[in-house]
């Protein structure tokens, strides 16, 4: 059956095409997830909400499809979508144990707020849902007491303040979301380093593989695909083990491999330069030197 595309614009569209009822604020909702009602009839469906969701699950039976992939889960995590991401849930029978929060912020709710340049800052609204937040027991009690400040916010009566309370109380959730992700890249750190290794594996085949196949340069995007993870997680997960992003470990790899050419072999400067992917002996030559402060040639002279 054809995937269809379903796009929700506002919050009382979504809390009418999920039974919610009415919602107390029309920019903001926190709904209480045992709520959300998902059916099979929508398995089919790929939802785009034009509004933020921040959501902490707890006993998720069905699975979820990220882009292109699916994913199951069946422990308490949380999750982060920015506007216009795609998300399809599939409905499995035993979902009646469902527990958790789902926070939808409309951007007009953040107009002109510390939040609306913020926000965009926090990389994890690029993460995949693969790359969910697990939290432990007094992470989840945390993150518990900050939405049920923001529930008993939006429940009451709306004065000057509530906004700013509600957005001060926004970023601390998102202040924490942080902190405990970059635990989860060190708690992790097993599962980290063997990316590391992946990742070193994955470009040396890709370079001794070039020969006689002009492939380009490989790309932060091709490196997580093949990675199975997001661009944005990967950088996350390599800058708090190396410091350095995706982009910076595959420049090092390619001189890395420059300079072996330019050590071993007698390849023409040009040659060289096509075989690690670049179009133009220039653009190898201005690159080799803006990282080694050497030209290709000085480099090779001091094997001379």
């Amino acid at each position: 059956m054809k995937t269809a595309i379903r796009e929700i614009n506002t919050i009382n569209e979504l809390h009418r095409i999920r039974e919610l009822g009415k919602p107390s604020h029309p920019l903001i909702s926190l709904v209480d997830y045992a709520d959300v009602k998902h059916y099979a009839s929508d398995n089919h469906v790929n939802w785009i909400q034009n509004f933020y969701s921040i959501a902490m699950k707890k006993n998720i039976q069905g699975k979820m499809r990220y882009g292109h992939r699916e994913y199951d889960f069946d422990e308490g995590l949380m999750s982060f979508l920015a506007p216009k991401q795609a998300l399809n849930v599939i409905v499995e029978q035993g979902d009646e144990n469902k527990s958790g929060w789902i926070l939808f912020i409309h951007p007009d709710f953040i107009w002109n707020t510390s939040l609306a340049k913020s926000i965009k800052q926090y990389e994890f609204f690029d993460y995949a849902i693969s790359e969910a937040l697990f939290l432990s027991k007094k992470e989840e009690q945390i993150m518990q007491t900050i939405f049920l400040n923001i529930q008993q916010e939006i429940a009451a009566n709306i004065d000057d303040f509530s906004q700013n309370i509600i957005i001060s109380q926004i970023e601390l959730l998102l202040s924490y979301s942080q902190r405990f992700y970059k635990r989860q890249f060190i708690t992790r750190k097993k599962c980290s380093h063997q990316v590391l290794e992946k990742l070193e594996e994955l470009l040396n085949t890709y370079f001794d593989d070039i020969y006689g196949d002009h492939k380009g340069l490989p790309s932060v995007q091709f490196v997580a695909e093949h990675l199975n993870m997001s661009p944005t997680y990967l950088s996350g997960l390599l800058k708090s083990l190396t410091g350095l992003s995706t982009q910076q470990h595959i420049h090092l790899k390619i001189i890395d491999k420059a300079k072996e050419r330019l050590s071993t072999t007698e390849l023409s400067i040009s040659e060289i330069a096509y075989e690690l992917g670049f179009e133009h002996v220039q653009s190898f030559s201005k690159f080799f030197k803006n990282k080694t402060d050497q030209s290709p040639l000085e480099f090779r002279a001091l094997f001379n």
